[in-house]
C-alpha cells in the first residue's frame, strides 16, 4: 500500500500539546506514516507544558524521525514526494527563516520545500500580541503558498476542555492538508 507521507515540525513555541495531539491523530488515520523533526526549543516546551512523558510519547507516533541539524535528511528533498507538512507550534523565529528562505536547520528546510514544490505547509504561528514584522512574516509565506494557522480556538462546539480545544485545533490543522479522509473537525452546522 501506498502510504501517505506527513511531515511534523515542532519548534519551541508555546503550544507543545498541539503537537503532540496533531501526532496522535495522524498516527490513528490509516495510511498516514509521519515523519518528524523536533527544534531544540521544542524538546524544553514539551517538557515544561506537557510533561517528561510527552517527547518519548512523541517519539512512538512518527516513523521516522529526524535530528534538526540534519539538513541532508530525507525530507529535505523535493524528490521526498509528502502529502503536506505541518509546523505545530511554529515559533516566529521559525516563520521568519521560512518567510525569508533562511534554510538553516531541518524544520525550516522542509518547510522550503514543501513551498518549492507545491505542497501543503500549515504553518500554526504562535505568538500575541503580534507586531509588524510578525505580520509581514505571515503574508509572505502565505503569498508563497503557505497557510498560516494560529492556533486561536474555536468555540462554537462548546469545548468543556483545555483537551477539547487542544483536539479541534488540532483536527482543523490536519483538515488543511486536505487528506483524502473525512473531515476531523466538527464543522459549524449554524444556528438552526
Amino acid at each position: 500500500m501506498n502510504r501517505m507521507k506527513v511531515v511534523l515540525g515542532v519548534t519551541g513555541a508555546s503550544g507543545a500539546a498541539i503537537a503532540v495531539r496533531i501526532a496522535e491523530r495522524l498516527s490513528d488515520i490509516e495510511g498516514v506514516e509521519l515523519h518528524l523533526v523536533l527544534s531544540p526549543a521544542a524538546n524544553r516546551t514539551l517538557a515544561h507544558e506537557v510533561g517528561a512523558e510527552a517527547l518519548p510519547s512523541l517519539l512512538r507516533k512518527a516513523a521516522r524521525t529526524y535530528d534538526h541539524a540534519d539538513i541532508g535528511a530525507a525530507i529535505a528533498s523535493g524528490s521526498f514526494s509528502t502529502a503536506g507538512m505541518i509546523v505545530a507550534p511554529c515559533s516566529m523565529r521559525t516563520l521568519a527563516a521560512i518567510a525569508s528562505g533562511m534554510a538553516d536547520n531541518l524544520v525550516v528546510r522542509a518547510a522550503d520545500v514543501h513551498l518549492k514544490e507545491r505542497h501543503r505547509l500549515i504553518l500554526m504561528a504562535r505568538e500575541t500580541p503580534l507586531h509588524l514584522g510578525h505580520l509581514r512574516n505571515m503574508c509572505a509565506v502565505t503569498e508563497m503558498g503557505a497557510i498560516v494557522m494560529p492556533p486561536v480556538p474555536a468555540f462554537y462546539h462548546r469545548p468543556e476542555t483545555i483537551e477539547a480545544i487542544v483536539d479541534h485545533l488540532a483536527a482543523r490543522a490536519i483538515d488543511l492538508l486536505a487528506l483524502p479522509i473525512a473531515p476531523l473537525a466538527k464543522a459549524w452546522q449554524g444556528e438552526g
